[in-house]
């Protein structure tokens, strides 16, 4: 593997992991905006203008860029999150130039009057699929409920209000402020030839004007609030709390990543033992979302109405017990293996390690080499699951619950 970095004059990042072994190779576009970087007026815009990019430029129509990506065998995509907007694309090693040339164009588009009428209707009808899911519903207003007035509480879709008064003037606007060259990275991983798609990424992107693109960044412990809400046609109650922990710029993010492992992961977890294997809960996992500046860990359980109680229980219990009881070394050995391997199989092919390449580069402006990473994650210790948790105790936390009306 060999690392290459080369910023632009306008202030944008190019930075690529070869691997002349590799059988493909994968570029993406990171954009340091999400929901976060919204004001309540245009909630969910991050997400309505990653749409818009596919309905193409003044010189390309939407039909062309599904035809081109479509005729180069590209697998390409693109998502939207609270903080970043992401477009890659993987394809064979000698389609790479012309999937970069491409993606330049898109990273400029028309954004047609025409094109964001018809988009807004898709996207209110991806808010109202959504209700449809009780697992995301709960997820996202736990979340709001947990940030309280915090930037991360901002849903990524945005509201039904917010989309149908969104105009295409606010959206340029916010195109201008945050698509700016230095709030930009491009990324390459894979099989190819850094200084020849250098070219190409700045023929497509050099004539950029930058402008600042700035983010506000301040911690939040939570709001330790808890709410209930009746839904029609539900006949499980749907959990989600909320505890604060360590931020990804924090070095104990590894560790966050294990402790939320060892408590709730899918399988042979303490979840798993004391609330799916014993019938309790049907499911219970726990994740850590560490981002710019603050951190949260996310449980969400699904049970009966009537276990519902019992399950709160149950989680402080347990919550208490990794404090109390610690955790042990077996523990700690798993959640390694388990965080390793899907760590080792996911960077083995170039999109996933187009991922973690660019991530890393948006939140530390640095390279970590897989390497790196695996070595990380190894040198936890139980000592420093005492220190994180001495620091972030996961009690009190935020809960949201979604319930049957009856």
């Amino acid at each position: 593997m060999e690392f290459k970095h080369k910023k632009l004059v306008n202030g944008l990042n190019v930075i690529g992991e070869v691997n002349k072994h590799a059988l493909s190779a994968a570029i993406g576009f990171f954009v340091r905006t999400g929901s976060r970087d919204e004001t309540d007026d245009i909630s969910g815009v991050s997400h309505f203008l990653e749409h818009m990019l596919f309905k193409g430029t003044d010189n390309i129509s939407a039909h062309e860029v599904n035809r081109i990506f479509d005729d180069l065998g590209a697998q390409y995509n693109a998502h939207t999150t609270e903080e970043n907007t992401v477009y890659y694309a993987a394809v064979l090693p000698e389609q790479l130039q012309e999937v970069t040339k491409l993606w330049c164009q898109l990273m400029r588009p028309s954004l047609r009057d025409e094109d964001f009428d018809i988009e807004k209707n898709v996207i209110l009808e991806e808010i109202a699929m959504y209700k449809d899911y009780p697992q995301f519903e709960v997820i996202e207003k736990c979340r709001n409920l947990h940030f309280g007035s915090h930037p991360c509480g901002r849903s990524v879709l945005g509201t039904v209000e917010s989309i149908t008064a969104l105009t295409s003037g606010q959206m340029r606007e916010y195109f201008e402020s945050r698509y700016s060259p230095d709030n930009i990275t491009a990324v390459i991983a894979g099989n190819f030839d850094f200084e020849k798609i250098c070219q190409y990424i700045e023929a497509g992107c050099g004539n950029w004007q930058p402008k600042e693109a700035g983010r506000k960044i301040e911690y939040f412990a939570g709001t330790a609030k808890r709410n209930y809400e009746r839904k029609h046609n539900l006949f499980c109650r749907h959990i989600c709390l909320a505890s604060p922990t360590v931020s990804y710029q924090d070095e104990r993010s590894y560790v966050a990543t294990l402790l939320a492992k060892i408590i709730g992961d899918s399988t042979d977890s303490r979840f798993f033992w004391q609330l799916v294997d014993t019938a309790i809960a049907e499911t219970a996992t726990m994740h850590c979302d560490a981002m710019d500046g603050v951190g949260a860990f996310f449980s969400y359980i699904r049970s009966s109405e009537e276990n519902g109680p019992k399950v709160l229980q149950i989680t402080e219990q347990i919550f208490e017990s990794v404090r109390q009881e610690k955790i042990s070394a077996q523990e700690l050995q798993r959640a390694k293996n388990k965080v390793l391997s899907g760590m080792t199989i996911k960077n083995e092919i170039p999109m996933g390690r187009l991922i973690e390449l660019g991530i890393n580069w948006v939140y530390l402006n640095k390279y970590r080499p897989i390497e790196e990473e695996i070595q990380r994650i190894k040198d936890v210790t139980l000592d420093d699951l005492t220190a994180l948790l001495a620091d972030y105790p996961l009690v009190p936390f935020t809960e949201f619950s979604l319930g049957p009306e009856n």
